[in-house]
């Protein structure tokens, strides 16, 4: 995956996908949940996940307190030691990493943490689950992060021309 192609191409996509996006709104909530799953499933048949990493080198998980407490037990540390280690509070209020690369990502991208990794990373990049409707805007930043996304995005703009 040459990912400084992926980032020059998503952003000259961007305005396409928002345009796409505001399409994707006015299809009803099951029937967009579908969509996506079923493109999901097409794109992650030819994306290999470990050729990119983009995701790990570039954005950071929310860290929930399930999260926090299983890898601190991984690393055996307090739950305190690993949110002062490793993450900050963003301006959300949400616990996310301090710096990127993520600090478990290992040189073959694969994950050192992949069996007790975050929810949010297990679910990454959230195009195949329910409520597609309440998670398009972060959907859409995802094309910037996430090749599957957006080649998802492509596909939906082509399915809106015909």
């Amino acid at each position: 995956m040459d990912i400084e192609n992926f980032k020059l191409s998503s952003k000259a996509d961007f305005k396409s996908h928002q345009k796409t996006k505001e399409k994707l709104r006015r299809i009803k909530p099951k029937s967009l949940d579908l969509m996506f799953e079923k493109s999901h499933d097409k794109q992650f048949e030819n994306i290999d996940c470990l050729t990119c990493a983009n995701c790990c080198k570039t954005t950071s998980p929310i860290f929930i307190q399930t999260d926090i407490d299983r890898l601190s037990k991984l690393f055996r540390m307090k739950s305190s030691d690993f949110i002062e280690t490793y993450l900050f509070r963003d301006d959300d209020g949400d616990y996310v990493l301090k710096n990127a690369p993520c600090p478990f990502l290992n040189s073959d991208n694969t994950c050192f943490v992949y069996e007790e990794r975050p929810k949010a990373c297990r679910e990454y990049p959230h195009t195949n689950r329910k409520n597609m409707h309440g998670i398009l805007n972060l959907t859409l930043q995802n094309t910037l992060v996430c090749p599957a996304v957006n080649e998802i995005f492509k596909d939906f703009a082509k399915e809106f021309r015909k």
